[in-house]
């Protein structure tokens, strides 16, 4: 609970919650640093370790992924036990330890099994971030500070791309690595001295396979938990679709070159001022109203663009193919913190165990789906375009599940 006359929350400490939220952004962005900032890398890398198949190139993004997604089923049930702090220290370390270690490689083999091993320390800065995010905070609170937490962790891929371009001037693409150790280090060294404990003890939950089992259970019977998780791995499936094509479009296809961060940055803009919009109106309109009408238009937006994109000129002139998908990724700031708050909130006595559960099945699901569209990219767009309206039309179906067929209601049903 806030106290009115220092702005502070008894579980914080001496934190306040500016200081919080930047915190708990800069773990998360961790992880997308770890993607986005290798986007203007990846051609060099193909080229230094001998990689001779064009989109067998984002495997290094997929390999990453893999990683990230299965380890988050341990970091939850862990972090119910032993509390918040040791945990994410431990994950961070992997993290670093992983990215130096890359840096060394002789092979593509040997990058990509340091790359899933840098997923695996990333996935504590996931799980259990928003752990902490529920610990302190519930409902439309939850809902409005996730979305400034996501507003600031979007200037990672604002920033990223031209980053890993720029590092890239002053040497080749390890220097990359080195950055991203850097970077986390600190990080980790601001968690460790600022952030206390947040689990409450009452919520201290013993680590046996009982116990773990249970808590999986509790989350997997959840309905409005389940399907709003799927609905959120699908669409995110979209994203990762877009990520791991990124450079093939935006080079490739439209010759962007050096200009390419540019663009990328333009929709993360977009993205992160969506993000803000959402956490001013979520207290007021509650996060059913926004998200369901965001799920709407991104719906109407993507077929309107599949139209284009299949009868219009080919390929579609930029100006016409950016603006269809700023537009579309706008919708997907709303859609994003609001569904995960949905789907944490009926779960906060197993926070960690659900993070980790819907954590998992969001990020398995949404980059295996991403990785398809990734490897259908075949010198169009199409692909791209045609994944993100049926992906979407299969979002608003969990959806309708999950609120037994009527949208925009303001207060959950019974599960």
């Amino acid at each position: 609970m806030k106290t009115p006359s220092t702005g502070l929350t008894p579980k914080l400490g001496a934190m306040t919650k500016i200081e919080f939220i930047a915190m708990m952004a800069a773990l998360m962005a961790l992880n997308a640093l770890a993607i986005d900032i290798m986007l203007p890398g990846l051609q060099e890398i193909g080229a230094s370790l001998g990689v001779a198949t064009e989109n067998h190139r984002q495997y290094v993004i997929s390999a990453y992924l893999m990683g990230f997604a299965v380890s988050q089923l341990f970091y939850g049930p862990i972090s119910d036990r032993f509390g918040r702090r040791k945990p994410m220290f431990a994950g961070l370390v992997i993290y670093i330890l992983s990215a130096l270690a890359c840096v060394f490689v002789p092979s593509f083999a040997s990058l990509l099994f340091f790359r899933l091993l840098q997923g695996i320390g990333s996935a504590a800065t996931r799980v259990i971030t928003i752990s902490i995010v529920r610990d302190v905070y519930g409902g439309r609170m939850m809902a409005e500070v996730m979305s400034l937490i996501m507003m600031v962790f979007m200037v990672v891929p604002v920033i990223a791309p031209g980053t890993g371009q720029a590092v890239m001037l002053f040497g080749n693409w390890h220097l990359i690595f080195i950055f991203m150790a850097i970077i986390a280090a600190a990080v980790m060294c601001w968690f460790y001295i600022r952030l206390p404990e947040t689990l409450d003890p009452a919520d201290v939950r013993p680590f046996t396979l009982r116990s773990v089992s249970r808590g999986f259970i509790i989350v997997l019977t959840n309905r409005v938990a389940l399907c709003y998780t799927l609905a959120s791995a699908f669409i995110f499936g979209a994203l990762f679709g877009f990520i791991n094509s990124a450079q093939q479009i935006y080079v490739g296809i439209y010759e962007l070159g050096v200009w390419f961060p540019v663009a990328f940055a333009g929709v993360a803009v977009t993205m992160a001022f969506s993000s803000f919009v959402n956490s001013r109106f979520v207290g007021r309109f509650g996060m059913r109203r926004l998200s369901h009408g965001a799920l709407l238009a991104f719906l109407t937006v993507n077929g309107l663009w599949l139209l284009v994109t299949l009868f219009g000129p080919h390929p579609t002139p930029f100006v016409l193919y950016f603006l269809f998908f700023a537009v579309a990724m706008f919708q997907f700031g709303w859609i994003g913190s609001n569904f995960n708050s949905l789907a944490m909130e009926p779960l906060g006595h197993v926070a960690g165990t659900a993070s980790s559960v819907l954590g998992f099945m969001g990020t398995a699901g949404g980059g295996a789906i991403g990785a398809l569209i990734g490897q259908a990219f075949d010198g169009t767009t199409t692909p791209l375009v045609a994944g993100f309206f049926v992906l979407s039309l299969i979002g608003l179906v969990f959806v309708l599940i999950a609120e037994r067929g009527k949208l925009f209601k303001p207060h959950n049903q019974p599960v």
